[in-house]
């Protein structure tokens, strides 16, 4: 049935219209408030599912009540310097994550168990990272941002980087700040655009130098004993002899101090 003209101007009409609107907006903030983390701030992503934000919050570890339903996390700016195992197990909508600008210096094994069928994003910039360990990230296929961190790069890193499965451009963060060996001429450089450099093979010379290197000082410390050995056994063989030399001559003596006796 069609509305007279002017119900809008019925008091009661508008009245019952701004209730509705109160309680529904009312219910809505309720629904997201009550299932927000409660250190970080909450709302509603246009994918579904919970943007969280827990930015520059000073926090020292990811929350433990983060809502199952979070779609995009974000832990920035904070003073977080370890991520335990399985930490976001439960997060099984998550598709962003933001942890750049913390105070990481390493990935346990299983940081990101469970996100790799859901995550899409993953932000590790300016952290403290100096390694990577291929088990944190267990099949991870997404995109990463891993720039503005003091990568060592050594034979460790190099086979690490070989076992992900991340995007292959995101690779291109990892930015030589150190190096081992030193000459290797990588520092400075984007690791995997680096041709022609292999450091395994690089620390495999200088393992076998420094083998060789124990093994003739392991060498000339055998041959000094068998020197040493050898001189202390022809100085008391020298000795013995020159003792044995030595008895028959007193026993000579003895003899004629016998014979004199009998004489008199």
């Amino acid at each position: 049935m069609p509305l007279p003209g002017n119900w809008l101007l019925r008091p009661s009409a508008a009245a019952h219209l701004l209730l509705h609107g109160l309680v529904l907006t009312t219910f809505c903030v309720y629904r997201v408030t009550a299932n927000c983390s409660r250190s970080c701030y909450c709302s509603e992503s246009p994918e579904g599912g919970l943007e969280v934000r827990c930015s520059g919050l000073s926090l020292a570890q990811v929350p433990g009540d983060l809502p199952n339903d979070t779609r995009r996390l974000y832990l920035d700016y904070n003073r977080i310097t370890t991520v335990p195992t399985d930490a976001f197990l439960g997060l099984t909508l998550l598709s962003e994550l933001d942890l750049s600008h913390n105070d990481l210096t390493q990935l346990e094994p299983g940081t990101f168990r469970g996100l790799a069928n859901s995550l899409e994003f993953l932000d590790l910039s300016a952290n403290r990272l100096m390694a990577l360990d291929p088990l944190a990230f267990e099949g991870l296929r997404s995109r990463a941002n891993l720039t503005h961190n003091p990568w060592h790069c050594d034979c460790s890193l190099q086979t690490a980087m070989l076992l992900l499965d991340l995007e292959p451009a995101s690779l291109a963060g990892v930015v030589c700040q150190t190096s081992e060996p030193k000459e290797a001429g990588v520092e400075g450089l984007p690791f995997l655009l680096v041709a022609g450099v292999d450091l395994c093979a690089a620390a495999k010379k200088t393992t076998d130098v420094a083998m060789l290197v124990t093994m003739f000082g392991w060498f000339a410390m055998v041959i000094s004993y068998l020197v040493y050995y050898v001189r202390h056994n022809q100085e008391d063989t020298r000795r013995h002899l020159e003792y044995l030399k030595s008895l028959p001559n007193r026993q000579g003596r003895s003899e004629q101090s016998s014979t004199l006796s009998t004489v008199v």
